[in-house]
């Protein structure tokens, strides 16, 4: 560091935790939908109080309070483009909770890199322990579910909602994933789809199965190899998504299925997956998970897989 970002770090070092979150939230560029929400929780628990001062005690105060209060869900933007997260029953889950330290931690680290924070600063968040995740749930159709849904699907009377939820089935991505997709994503002759919008911001590739391709096929426009139009538009407004809930909701409906989201439809990927014999590494390569423990919950699927796996290694030798 030299002497003038050194005095800018001491300069800097009786800033709030309010003024330098609102300038991380000016700079942030992820595809993280959340993080705006969570670093306003922060700046609303801790924001009066100096950043380079608060203490894991602080921290551990907050999260307390955090965890009395009722979860929220996002629920899309605004018409500024802000996010909307409205409030949903039950109180947050330690998984839930985590994922606002982790928030809070990049916080930290940004004005670290930043030279907001004197030198040798450590993060206060390195010394909270973190909340007891459960395995997380995983619901997952049965064959004869899947055939009704898709039927549903069929007679729904959005065209492509049959095509939307195949996609969803089979390749794993996610809602805002799929609704961000363009015709130009869409590689026809190696039947892949190139997500450049992902929840982690890493660039990702969808296999398309040869069904998918075909669905594809009925509404592509003329131009696709270079169309920016969006594959699952708005029909009213065309450079905006659709809004899926409602055909998917009136889908599952009718389809007679129960306690079924359209998030879902990954687990039904990983689930069939690792049912099939996948491993966890490919499970979470389809995903686009970072972490193995992500997919950690999918492991007890794949038990006659592993079963023929020990059976091979240790056939004759013991």
């Amino acid at each position: 560091m030299t002497e003038t970002q050194n005095a800018q770090a001491v300069g800097a070092a009786g800033t709030t935790l309010a003024k330098i979150a609102g300038d991380y939230l000016d700079a942030y560029q992820g595809r993280d939908n959340s993080r705006y929400h969570r670093i306003n929780t922060w700046i609303r628990l801790l924001g009066d109080k100096v950043l380079a001062e608060i203490t894991p005690d602080d921290i551990d105060a907050a999260m307390r309070t955090l965890a009395t209060e009722p979860a929220r869900v996002y629920s899309g933007r605004d018409a500024d483009d802000n996010p909307i997260f409205k409030k949903k029953a039950g109180q947050r889950s330690g998984a839930t909770l985590n994922r606002y330290q982790v928030a809070l931690a990049a916080l930290f680290t940004w004005a670290k890199r930043q030279r907001l924070v004197p030198r040798g600063f450590d993060s206060p968040t390195r010394h909270v322990e973190k909340n007891t995740e459960t395995r997380g749930r995983v619901r997952y159709l049965s064959d004869d579910e899947r055939d009704r849904l898709l039927a549903a699907c069929v007679k729904s009377p959005w065209p492509r909602l049959y095509v939307f939820v195949l996609m969803a089935l089979t390749t794993g991505a996610r809602r805002g994933e799929l609704l961000g997709l363009r015709w130009c994503d869409i590689d026809v002759a190696r039947a892949e789809a190139v997500l450049n919008d992902t929840k982690n911001g890493d660039r990702r590739v969808l296999v398309l199965l040869p069904q998918v391709i075909a669905e594809l096929d009925r509404f592509a426009p003329k131009d696709a190899v270079t169309s920016q139009a969006l594959v699952f538009r708005s029909r009213l407004r065309p450079s905006q998504p659709y809004a899926t809930a409602k055909a998917f909701n009136e889908a599952v409906e009718a389809a007679g299925i129960k306690n079924f989201r359209f998030h879902d439809c990954r687990h039904c990927t990983a689930s069939y997956m690792a049912q099939a014999g996948a491993s966890l590494l490919e499970i979470a390569d389809t995903l686009g998970h970072r972490q193995l423990r992500m997919v950690q919950r999918y492991a007890h699927l794949n038990t006659d897989s592993r079963r023929r796996l020990m059976t091979r290694v240790f056939d004759g030798r013991v």
